[in-house]
């Protein structure tokens, strides 16, 4: 049960605020949802124990509006932020904001924020720490100085915004023409995504695996690590399918990646739950990539082979808690996978946002679905396609795959396109059967042109 924070607002929307608005209520607190004008009807403000509109659909006019939040704050009395992910969620000045105000913000200090929002900072944490990193550059600030750190490092080389995420700010050149007309392209991009041009150079690891870390931090030093997940499938740099565990890592690897997650988040002194994500090439040798200060849209692949709850952890850790949990309590049950359903064209990967016109969703032993839609629900077409997560559990891959294909076949979502037939394709591929796959299979393979 929470002690130090009661009144929490959740300054999200979507089927994350929903996950954080049912931790409160069961940890006993009351939960305050801020709303746009086009959530109205979204089911998080019906939820809540309060709502209270904050703007227009834009979200520099609602989600992201840092003065409107805070009056939210005020007029509701609220103790505690929630963020969960994307928006402020890793914002260092709403952090600080909240720190100076005497609001609790609910994820690490702003100036742990502040070093892992920057990947060229991050980058150089990790080699403080001793954790491995991919060859690279600082920041470069010249196409000679770029053409130079590429020489050094050998191409194929990948530039990288270092204030990045998402894939935005990213491009891979394979020499010096490329890398000549692709730097400028990278910096504009980065500057019109995150405000800030600065990209970096590091050497471009051919189809690797994408494999992150779940940590938990309190503010006594104890750091924890969940397991993994394996995130290869991704669509642009964007995942789509989670599982958890990685299916092509080791025991022996699997640790020695926790190890160096836990030795990163206590070099920057990070607190509440984090992720740290990974690189793996075809001869098993990790390389650190960054550190996501919040909660991720796969979390709940970890809370189901591990049983433990971490939003809730999140929101004990922000009241003041100490971690009840040891290392050795840690062992991994089963195998889990997330689904991301998005209101995409499953060819093209293009939202189109409509109303839900038929829901069904599917049910039964190991099946878990996330979701803020209902029947009759309009989705907006002003934030992210993310409709659901369906989640499956089994004794074993094998299992979960079954189970997965058995609930894909029974969740009904009409009245625009989904995601839903690229799942049930994926889980009849041959690469993702055998756990082969890497990062390059859905664009070389599933991506067509509209």
């Amino acid at each position: 049960m929470l002690k130090n924070i009661k009144r929490i607002l959740i300054a999200n929307r979507g089927e994350i605020a929903v996950r954080a608005i049912r931790s409160v209520r069961e940890l006993g607190g009351e939960s305050i949802a801020i709303y746009s004008e086009a959530d109205r009807d979204s089911m998080h403000q019906k939820l809540a124990d309060i709502s209270i509109c904050i703007g227009a659909p834009p979200t520099e006019q609602s989600y992201l509006n840092i003065p409107s939040i805070l009056a939210a704050v005020e007029i509701t009395n609220a103790d505690a932020i929630y963020p969960g992910y994307g928006f402020l969620a890793e914002n260092p000045r709403f952090a600080e904001i909240c720190e100076k105000s005497e609001i609790k913000f609910i994820g690490p200090p702003s100036q742990t924020i502040k070093l892992t929002g920057d990947k060229a900072a991050a980058r150089e944490a990790a080699i403080e720490a001793g954790v491995p990193v991919i060859p690279g550059s600082p920041p470069v600030k010249t196409l000679k100085d770029a053409l130079k750190s590429a020489k050094e490092i050998g191409y194929p080389v990948l530039i990288k915004a270092a204030a990045g995420g998402g894939g935005r700010g990213m491009r891979v050149a394979h020499n010096e023409q490329e890398l000549t007309r692709l730097l400028p392209i990278a910096q504009r991009e980065a500057e019109t995504s995150f405000g800030d041009s600065r990209v970096y150079i590091e050497k471009f690891i051919l189809d690797p695996k994408h494999v992150e870390v779940q940590i938990l931090a309190d503010e006594y030093g104890n750091v924890i690590y969940l397991g993994d997940r394996e995130c290869s499938i991704q669509r642009r740099h964007q995942k789509l399918l989670e599982e958890s565990p990685s299916p092509f890592i080791t025991q022996e690897i699997r640790k020695k990646m926790g190890d160096a997650a836990v030795k990163f988040a206590k070099h920057v002194n990070f607190i509440g739950a984090g992720t740290v994500e990974f690189i793996v090439d075809k001869q098993m040798n990790f390389y650190f990539i960054e550190m996501n200060g919040r909660i991720q849209v796969e979390h709940p692949v970890t809370e189901m082979v591990t049983g433990i709850d971490i939003v809730a952890w999140q929101l004990k850790i922000a009241d003041g808690q100490k971690l009840t949990i040891n290392q050795k309590d840690i062992n991994l049950k089963g195998h889990s996978i997330e689904f991301r359903i998005n209101a995409e064209n499953p060819n093209t990967f293009i939202p189109n946002p409509g109303t839900v016109e038929k829901l069904y969703l599917p049910g039964g032993y190991g099946i878990r679905v996330d979701t803020h839609i209902y029947q009759g629900y309009k989705i907006p077409p002003y934030y992210d396609s993310l409709v659901a997560k369906l989640i499956v559990w089994g004794k074993d891959r094998e299992e979960a795959i079954r189970r997965g294909r058995r609930a894909l076949k029974e969740f009904i979502l009409k009245g625009f396109d989904t995601t839903i037939p690229f799942h049930k394709k994926i889980l009849q591929d041959k690469e993702f059967l055998d756990g082969s796959y890497t990062t390059t299979l859905v664009d070389s393979k599933y991506i067509k042109s509209k």
